[in-house]
């Protein structure tokens, strides 16, 4: 099923993966600087003809590749040159362009469907060995071997073994040609699945390795003393050992026995080999197989890892210190990884470890069995290498391509993922942008670049990795915003060949004037997930919490930004439909003895749901579930966990009449507790739980076994401010959140100067009231006065704080480097009137002050005395700009167009 190596190409191997350190490799390229290491190859498939069936063989010489299958014609890629050939189960194409070569060879057979299953080279490479079923090759008789001088791509008719069925498996030496399959006999002598025959004429060798069912790998070990056999076996030589086996390469003597090694429902579909170890690719059917792979260590043959993944392995190819892998992988939760879901047909681990590396092209299913990629080789042609890879397959990363495609060492072309971003601030002062990591499928360490307002240049730049089932969340602070200011954020991905991807979409945010305090609570009270759901775009749910790595995804489109929130405020909720939209958590976790879920809901539904809570499964339902809240049909609440029975409380209200509730579970040393509207409802002395890696959802998992099961597992509702703590929340705690989130809002009030000048020592009797600048200084002397016509309190609220906001104009050196201080002006003024000469007197003290301003035009702020500013409430207030120092500060007035509203005074108002 792919290229064998005898002892002079291990050999080679192991030569090259001793140099690798120093750039040496099989294909004599150095690996590309733009993938992340250890990865070799980028994951941009390259344009190569296709045939028309199924690739079950590869094997490489001089920079050719040969391809063996079931499979009648070759086509040109999509959008290429040429015309389609006739290719009858055979075809050798250019490692560098994917065309077909001059090499032309015929696998016929008289009756049936002829194919080709395997082939190998010789390890001088100069001849091919191919096997499979069909009686023919270009018209010459053969009986499903042949061998094929690489040069003249001829039959070599000395070489004439009779095999009586198909051959699966090859393995090469410089004497012997070792095969596996499915027959019985050799030139009519008995050899069950296994045998061995002359490199030069085919005739049968003593080796005698019987298996009683069929062979489907053959690898020679390094050293050229054993051969490992991997098929469908229970014996070997009526021996014990079940889907692999090691046998003495001359007698087929039994070495190394693996009774109970593999499931009895799994089968060994591949072995490779390296200069530390051989790794066997593995298939199973049913329920407790086994279907991933494992590493053997040399010598001794014993386990170094198992990698338990649940999707049958076609192909194992070791390169590098990477071993690459052909499956449909779609389960490795066993692993720690992915949960069962989307099948993933390529797949890269280093060969000392099972962790997954950041190289994930991937295919179809395909045609025949739907298995997808099912070989894998490397070729290497004027300097670069490439992993070939085919099977039944008839997309690769989404477009068109059938049973062939290639990757090359150089030339990475394909940009991360477009980053979706999403910007807060909770404090004056800060504001966080945080985005999803992106997907690259060849690179997992990406540089992000973070633009604000529509500049050119970054402000600042992030590195993060990522993996197509670990894109955590993202974030950088900006700590140079300013209070009561809108900023706007966008974001690229950059892989480490410069690839880029597009800017993200505009995140804008608001900086508040103080802490909101219902956000600011939570996170205070240690949440470790914290969804806002204020994001505007899918298909992301940012994380506020303060580690902010827990970010989720929407699946099947919720809706987003409702309105009003159950928070008062600008906060937003998000509403689902009750039949498939939901969220669930990117990040898999174990949850520990103590926890609280914390969610706001409002519905009117009568077929109930789920509204939170943990399971093993990401985008489709989990097979374990537990530590959720739920609702019933008639709209009471249940949380509930699983001790090996289902562990519930409910509440004895209904709460479906489409009002916004809070609610709060805890479990810990305490027991089970529920709280409605920071009302304790109900306790438990339950004090365990499922305990299983899993994924925290919003709006609906499974809920097949639990008490009063709703008709619908899926929530039709708004969730809003869904937290979840590594503690137990206490009553006080609980309640404060509630009482928070339903306190009144506070209000923004932002009042732009109504009149403003300044006055000058120099020209003593001018006026600027109408100049668009305003001027600032000690000596000589100029000052700025400012006039506000301010509004009163709303009713039932105070003034909570004030902030004067300012610009500096474009002037070279508008900054100062001197204090500026706001005070009130006690004499008479208007804009068109004052000039140095009847300048107005000022008060005492100053209700705020500036502390310096770097140059270059930008807004800044300065906090006000709250209590003197709202003293004057209702009226006319008259604020002045001066300094003692000898530094000009230069201002755009209210008149000019780039003050953009500035002066201003942004007043916040809230219950007392």
């Amino acid at each position: 099923m792919r290229t064998s190596r005898g002892p002079a190409a291990a050999v080679a191997l192991a030569l090259a993966l001793a140099l690798a350190g120093t750039g040496a490799g099989l294909g004599l390229a150095p690996q590309a600087a733009a993938i992340t290491p250890p990865v070799s190859f980028t994951a941009d498939a390259l344009p190569t003809w296709q045939p028309d069936g199924v690739v079950w063989a590869l094997a490489e010489a001089g920079g050719q590749i040969f391809a063996g299958g079931t499979f009648s014609t070759v086509r040109p890629p999509t959008g290429g040159s040429g015309s389609e050939q006739d290719a009858v189960n055979f075809v050798a194409l250019d490692a560098a362009t994917g065309a077909p070569t001059a090499c032309r060879l015929s696998f016929t057979v008289g009756s049936g469907t002829a194919t080709v299953r395997a082939l190998a080279l010789s390890p001088d490479k100069k001849t091919l060995y191919a096997g499979g079923y069909f009686g023919a090759v270009n018209g010459t008789a053969v009986s499903s071997l042949a061998a094929v001088d690489v040069a003249s791509c001829t039959v070599k008719t000395g070489f004439r073994p009779a095999f009586a069925a198909t051959v699966r498996a090859l393995a090469v030496t410089g004497d012997t040609v070792y095969a596996g399959g499915d027959f019985l006999t050799v030139a009519g002598q008995p050899r069950q699945r296994f045998a061995a025959v002359g490199a030069a004429d085919g005739s049968l060798k003593p080796f005698t390795a019987d298996a009683d069912e069929p062979g489907r790998a053959v690898e020679v070990t390094p050293d050229g003393r054993n051969v490992v056999l991997g098929g469908d076996f229970f014996t070997v030589n009526g021996t014990n050992t079940h889907a692999l086996a090691v046998v003495d390469a001359t007698s087929g003597a039994l070495a190394k026995s693996y009774p109970g090694f593999i499931e009895t429902n799994s089968v060994v579909k591949d072995i490779a080999t390296d200069a530390t170890g051989f790794y066997t690719a593995n298939e199973g059917t049913g329920g407790g197989v086994f279907d991933g792979r494992i590493a053997l260590d040399l010598p001794g043959f014993g386990q170094r890892w198992r990698d338990t993944c649940l999707g049958a392995t076609q192909a194992v190819l070791p390169h590098e210190n990477v071993l690459y892998s052909a499956s449909h992988a779609h389960d490795c939760a066993a692993m720690g990884e992915f949960p069962d879901g989307q099948r993933h047909h390529l797949l890269a681990q280093p060969t000392t470890s099972t962790g997954k590396l950041g190289w994930s092209p991937d295919t179809n299913d395909g045609i025949g069995e739907g298995i997808g990629p099912r070989v894998m080789t490397v070729g290497a042609k004027n300097g670069v290498e490439y992993l070939w890879v085919g099977g039944e397959f008839t997309t690769v990363n989404g477009a068109a391509q059938q049973s062939l495609t290639r990757f090359a060492s150089t030339g990475d072309t394909g940009a991360p993922t477009v980053p979706v971003a999403s910007a807060v601030s909770f404090t004056p002062g800060e504001a966080e942008v945080r985005w999803r990591t992106s997907l690259d499928l060849d690179d997992s360490a990406l540089t992000y670049r973070i633009y604000r307002n529509g500049a050119a240049t970054p402000i600042a730049t992030v590195t993060a990795d990522s993996l197509f089932f670990s894109r955590p969340q993202a974030s950088w602070k900006d700590t140079t915003v300013s209070a009561g200011q809108s900023y706007t954020y966008r974001v690229t991905a950059t892989d480490a060949a410069g690839n880029t991807s597009a800017l993200s979409a505009t995140a804008s945010v608001t900086v508040p004037t103080r802490a909101e305090s219902y956000p600011t609570r939570v996170r205070a009270d240690g949440a470790q997930l914290y969804w806002r759901y204020d994001d505007a775009v899918l298909p992301y749910a940012a994380d506020s919490s303060a580690g902010g790595n827990q970010n989720g995804v929407h699946w099947n489109a919720p809706a987003l930004r409702q309105t009003p929130g159950a928070v008062s405020g600008a906060s937003t909720a998000i509403g689902f439909n009750g039949t498939d939209s939901r969220i669930f958590a990117d990040k898999r976790q174990t949850v520990g003895n103590a926890y609280t879920i914390e969610t706001w809901f409002r519905t009117n539904t009568t077929r109930g749901g789920k509204l939170f809570g943990f399971g093993s499964n990401q985008d489709r339902g989990s097979y374990q579930y537990d530590k959720h809240l739920y609702m019933t049909n008639d709209g009471r609440v249940v949380f509930g966990a699983y001790t090996g029975v289902t562990r519930t409380i409910a509440t004895g209200a209904a709460y479906n009449d489409n009002k916004w509730h809070h609610v709060v579970a805890t479990q810990g040393p305490g027991g089970m507790t529920l709280y409605v509207d920071g009302v304790q409802r109900g306790t438990l002395a339950v004090t365990t739980h499922e305990n299983y890696s899993g994924y925290w959802h919003a709006g609906g998992d499974s809920l097949g076994g639990w008490p009063d099961r709703p008709t619908s597992d899926h929530w039709a509702g708004q969730l809003d401010e869904s937290a979840v703590y590594p503690s137990v929340l206490s009553a006080a705690q609980v309640q404060n959140h509630y009482a928070l989130a339903t306190a009144p809002a506070d209000s923004v009030v932002r009042v732009t100067a109504g009149e403003d000048t300044y006055a000058n020592a120099g020209a003593p009797g001018t006026n600027y009231g109408t100049s668009g600048s305003l001027a600032v200084r000690g000596t000589s002397f100029y000052a700025s006065y400012l006039r506000f016509d301010l509004p009163a309190a709303p009713a039932g609220t105070v003034l909570k704080s004030a902030v004067l906001s300012v610009k500096t104009s474009t002037m070279s050196g508008a900054g100062t480097t001197d204090t500026v201080s706001v005070v009130p002006v006690t004499g008479s003024w208007s804009e068109g009137g004052t000039t140095y000469n009847n300048r107005p007197s000022l008060g005492g003290p100053a209700v705020g002050s500036f502390a310096g301003i770097p140059d270059g035009s930008a807004v800044h702020t300065a906090s006000l005395t709250t209590a003197t500013v709202a003293a004057e409430l209702g009226g006319s207030y008259d604020l002045a700009l001066s300094s003692s120092g000898t530094d000009a500060l230069w201002l755009w007035s209210s008149e000019a167009q780039a003050a953009e509203g500035t002066p201003q005074l942004t007043l916040t108002f809230g219950a007392p």
